[in-house]
């Protein structure tokens, strides 16, 4: 994530799928770097405010995933570096979960609800 003024940070939303913190408008412009091949969010305003929220609690940055232990417990690792919400608010429509099964994916929800033996 780039440097983001402050008249910007209230268009700051996280994917609801694996919680990368980007301004909406990227969103928009390039999609998901971690999930755009099942969620489809390039070019698509819709589905940036259905499968990302505004709502989200505390940030990690991340410059090498593959070698945080952050990452693995956030359950980040294998993701691009950048900035990611601890938790996301927010349910994701039944349609994009069966897409992400689909894409052989596992949707863990990315707001507390499922606990670290349930995953």
């Amino acid at each position: 994530m780039s440097f983001v003024p402050g008249n910007q940070q209230r268009y700051l939303r996280a994917c609801m799928v694996c919680s990368i913190v980007q301004v909406q408008q990227r969103f928009i412009r390039e999609g998901c770097p971690n999930c755009e091949t099942f969620l489809g969010l390039q070019n698509h305003p819709d589905g940036v405010q259905q499968c990302t929220s505004q709502v989200f609690e505390g940030l990690i940055t991340l410059a090498d995933p593959s070698q945080s232990w952050v990452a693995r417990w956030q359950r980040l690792d294998g993701y691009v570096p950048g900035v990611y919400a601890v938790k996301v608010v927010g349910q994701l429509p039944e349609e994009t979960i069966q897409n992400i099964e689909d894409a052989g994916g596992r949707y863990i929800p990315r707001d507390g609800t499922v606990h670290d033996d349930d995953a």
